[in-house]
This record gives C-alpha cells, structure tokens and sequence, in this order.
C-alpha cells in the first residue's frame, strides 16, 4: 500500500474505519487520502429547504457542497486521527457516491480503498443497489470493508 482512500461517514463504525486506516498506512508509511461525498439527493434537498426560508437570501451551491463534504472530511481526519502518525488529506466530493469514490481513487491514484458497508440482504441488494458491493466490483486494488 502506498496511498489509500478512506471512505469518510458520520457512523461510528465509518470514523473507527478512518483511525484503523490511518494506524495501517503509517504502519507501512503510506498516505491516506479522506474522502466525504455529498451525494445529489442531499445536495439538491439541502438547496430546497434553503430556499424556502424567506428570511434569508442566499444560495447553496455545488462550491459550497463540495467544501462542506471537505471539511466534514477534515473534521473527522483531526478527530480520528489525532494520534497517528500519518500524512492525509481531505477531499470532498458531489454526486453518485460509488461513482465519486472510484474516481477519487483513480485521481488520487489510491491502491487500497476502506469503506464501511451497509448490512443489507440479497434482496436489499438487488433491489436498492449497493454502493460497498459496487466499489469491491469495480476498483482495481485492495477494498476494506467493515459493517457495525
């Protein structure tokens, strides 16, 4: 491992990916990319619910998402790897998430990407898509997956 990408999310099982992440790129002396992304769902009801407050003009843009999504990736880096000797850096992200993630990886050009996976049934699966499944089919490296 040279350069991994940590999928970053708000779970306690998604920040605890983020310090074992870290503990194994600086045990190996690898940097660690993190990675947040705001998808278009929450990006475009963020944007509406915004605009139907009368009292307040302003805007939400694609800008300010992406360094929402950035500095919530920073935000949990500073937490969650406070004691780890690594070098990382936060990226933040707009769109499909599996889409976002695999081009991060191939951007920042990552060999190992950590996630942490939603318990779903095969029938969850099928039916629903599976972002996790999706990115273990579709990188070209080394994916770690946990769940809660």
């Amino acid at each position: 491992m040279e350069r991994a990408l940590a999928v970053v999310e708000g779970s306690e099982s998604a920040k605890q990916l983020v310090h074992e992440a870290g503990e194994l790129a600086s045990g190996v002396g690898a940097d660690l990319v993190l990675v947040h992304v705001t998808t278009t769902e929450e990006y475009e009801s963020t944007r509406t619910s915004l605009e139907q407050i009368p009292s307040i003009e302003t805007s939400y843009t694609a800008g300010q998402a992406l360094e929402g999504a950035r500095q919530f990736a920073a935000d949990i880096g500073r937490e969650m790897l406070e004691d780890v000797d690594v070098e990382w850096e936060a990226v933040g992200r707009l769109g499909d998430e599996r889409e976002e993630i695999l081009d991060a990886a191939e951007e920042y050009d990552c060999d190992h990407v950590f996630v942490a996976g939603e318990k779903r049934s095969p029938a969850g699966k099928a039916l629903f898509g599976d972002a996790t499944q999706a990115i273990i089919l579709d990188f070209d490296g080394t994916v770690t997956v946990v769940t809660e």
